[in-house]
């Protein structure tokens, strides 16, 4: 199906009223840049004999003239390190008003795809899209359902339809209907979604696992995520009990096994039909994102196999991810161990006794993982390539690795054996990490180096570099019926296509991370400026310390430091984030992004969406925070002139630099630059802006009529 224009049939579900409809989980309530010239030597955008013409930026990638595919899904080439022989093209981007993307499937036998679009979280506007590669760009997408509540999951069921997720229920449709909401048959109504009430009666407003992926075996059977409420079970040590929300027959971090009727094929619910039963298939998962079945399972010792997002701790390479080897009835270690077998602290007292007593170690209830994977991966995608296009690929297992820590944002190629199991070899296995002093590390537990299933990238480097790309964020993952291999991108807004690429293999892009330098730099600023050291340590013991330390990480802070030391501490390990802090511009920082809740990613820290109406002087501590950011480089800060969309800025030998849009505001150092008269030099900007043409020992500087006052 080609159109030119899209159709306007889309249906707001949330707004409908028919019978079907109301048992779905709803709401409550730069186009150019200047030339991205050589990174490392002879590193360009596209050919040489395209290199006259300049790239454009979409959802922040750099494309010129250079394509991936052929005929009409001839896509605008990414400058993304892959394997030999593979190329990566841009669909769809944020020019294409995609919000949240977080999977995509093929329509059976039409070359047209549906993306699950989730708008993003703590959102209740996610949509499903029908995408045309072939139609013309900027008209490649038309809505079919509207107001869904974090969809998710998309999968071809057994009577060849296609079935989706919400926070809460599964359903089919008909995604080629006149109407789609007219096709809606719900299947499964009522799982654990957003809002859900613990054992012990507290409400839990926004469950930090609530996406239902979910797949079918070849008898028709559904086996649903059933995701974790919380990181670790949010028991407080010592616990004295098990985690009560992963016990009983509703129990979370679960995988939920749901068994048709004879027909092998789910009926629809009318209204007031309870939903089909269910047991508790797998335990001990705390987020089963990334399920891939083998064709041949549930015959004897065939795969089910499970990737799991584990725990967060604040080591970076602690703990590790898991590909688990699914099995009826067994225990997985959540929220009682990580890794291989190590015990998590909170939980020692309840493995000393009853029901999980020495479970991590010496327990035949529980199943250790198949095999390790990089930690804080973030494993969100996985399956089995079957398809003609890349038959080296045939029958191996891919994993989509969305993490943004040095070890994630990559696709991995797993060997496998016949019945799809990856193939463990003995220690050390080692595996690639991104812009590290140490780009290898070998698969590690506590007790040392272990076995694990080595593996290719498909993509390696995905790393940010100004100019060039944005760090990867992939999410699903599908193949389409000619081979190629299809994803999504959330944090970006894309739509990628990966295909066949000839001619030689591009250098790899170099990495670019704040250096030491800058850091010290940027905490010198601070230490000499009284105000910023009182809000400094405001943010340090009002936020970190009371809301952040164990999310993610431990800022830095280590037992016995003294005042000043933990100050510095949390302020390098911010600024050592990507993305987190431009000094002088709070606005483009994920800082700011993330601790109040704008746009699509996770709100930090968990349930902050409370913490302005419960805890006092927290807004205030949100505006601290601001002010830090703002005040940390001494100079005036200025904003861009509004005019033209966007202003151009130069280093000191008058090349370009990138382009600022109007509004945004700089730090200026020099008002009358004295090395270039007309200029005012400033601090370096956001990465977004910069092009990768300059470095800091340049300068930045923009034309002096171009900046006004801030008021």
């Amino acid at each position: 199906m080609n159109w030119t224009a899209p159709r306007r049939h889309g249906t707001n579900l949330a707004a409908n009223s028919g019978a079907a409809v109301n048992h779905l989980t709803f709401g409550r309530g730069c186009r150019r840049l200047c030339l991205f010239a050589a990174v490392g030597i002879g590193v360009l955008i596209g050919p040489a004999t395209a290199a006259s013409s300049e790239p454009v930026r979409k959802s922040g990638y750099a494309v010129g003239s250079e394509t991936c595919g052929s005929a009409d899904l001839a896509f605008p080439r990414l400058q993304i390190d892959m394997k030999s022989g593979y190329c990566a093209g841009l669909v769809a981007s944020d020019e294409d008003r995609l919000k949240f993307p977080r999977s995509i499937i093929q329509v059976p036998g039409r070359d047209l795809f549906v993306v699950a679009d989730m708008g993003g979280w703590g959102h209740s506007d996610g949509r499903l899209l029908l995408l045309d590669p072939h139609a013309p760009q900027r008209q490649r997408f038309k809505e079919l359902l509207t107001g869904l509540e974090y969809p998710f999951g998309l999968v071809i069921g057994p009577d060849r339809k296609l079935y989706a997720s919400t926070a809460e229920t599964i359903f089919r449709f008909d995604p080629l209907a006149d109407s789609p909401r007219s096709t809606v048959e719900i299947i499964i109504r009522h799982m654990p979604g957003r809002r859900i009430t613990l054992p012990d009666g507290t409400r839990i407003d926004e469950s930090a696992h609530p996406l239902k992926q979910f797949v079918f075996d070849k008898h028709g059977r559904l086996f649903v995520n059933v995701g974790s409420h919380s990181d670790d079970c949010m028991t407080r040590a010592p616990a004295a009990k098990p985690c009560a929300a992963a016990e009983g027959a509703a129990a979370l971090a679960a995988i939920w096994l749901f068994t048709p009727p004879a027909s092998g094929v789910f009926p629809a619910l009318r209204p007031g039909d309870p939903d089909p039963q269910h047991t508790v298939y797998a335990r001990g998962l705390r987020n089963s994102m990334a399920l891939a079945m083998h064709p041949n399972f549930p015959d004897a010792g065939y795969a089910f196999l499970q990737g799991e997002n584990g725990r967060d701790l604040p080591d970076i390479f602690k703990p590790n991810e898991e590909i688990n080897a699914i099995e009826q009835g067994r225990h997985y270690g959540w929220p009682y161990c990580y890794d291989l077998s190590t015990p998590s602290p909170e939980f020692r007292r309840v493995l000393q006794s009853g029901p999980y007593k020495a479970l991590c170690t010496d327990n035949a209830l529980y199943k250790p993982p198949h095999s390790l994977m990089p930690p804080h991966g973030a494993p969100l995608a996985m399956l089995y390539y079957r398809g003609t296009k890349f038959p080296e690929l045939e029958g191996k297992l891919l994993v989509g690795l969305h993490g943004y820590r040095p070890t994630g944002s990559r696709i991995l190629i797993y060997e496998v054996d016949d019945r799809g199991f990856p193939k463990p070899k003995p220690a050390p296995v080692r595996y690639h990490v991104s812009c590290a002093a140490d780009p290898t590390r070998s698969f590690q537990t506590d007790g040392g180096e272990v076995a694990a299933a080595p593996f290719e990238e498909l993509i390696s480097g995905w790393h940010r570099v100004n100019g060039a790309r944005p760090q990867g964020a992939p999410v699903g993952m599908t193949v389409a019926e000619d081979g190629a291999i299809w994803l999504v991108e959330d944090k970006n807004r894309t739509v990628i296509r990966i295909d066949r690429a000839a001619g030689d293999v591009p250098v790899p892009l170099p990495c670019e991370i704040r250096s030491q330098a800058m850091i010290d730099q940027l905490a010198a600023f601070v230490a000499r400026d009284a105000q910023n050291g009182v809000r400094l340590t405001t943010l340090r013991k009002g936020l970190v310390e009371r809301h952040c330390v164990g999310c993610h990480s431990g800022f830095g802070l280590k037992p016995g430091q003294s005042e000043a030391d933990k100050d510095a501490a949390v302020l390098r390990f911010m600024l050592s984030q990507d993305g987190w802090i431009y000094p002088g511009d709070p606005d483009a920082g994920k800082l700011r992004t993330r601790l109040r809740g704008r746009g699509a990613e996770k709100l930090m820290p968990p349930g902050g969406e409370s913490l302005p109406k419960t805890e006092p002087g927290y807004t205030q501590l949100l505006d601290t925070a601001d002010l830090l950011v703002a005040k940390m480089v001494p100079g005036t800060r200025m904003r861009i002139k509004p005019g033209p969309p966007q202003r151009k800025f130069f280093g000191r030998t008058n090349r370009e630099c990138g382009e600022i849009p109007a509004a945004k505001v700089v730090v200026v150092t020099q008002r009358s630059a004295v090395d270039k008269p007309g200029f005012s030099r400033f601090f370096r900007p956001a990465d977004p802006y910069l092009n990768g043409e300059c470095t800091d020992d340049d300068g930045y500087y923009i034309r002096q009529d171009f900046l006004v006052p801030v008021q």
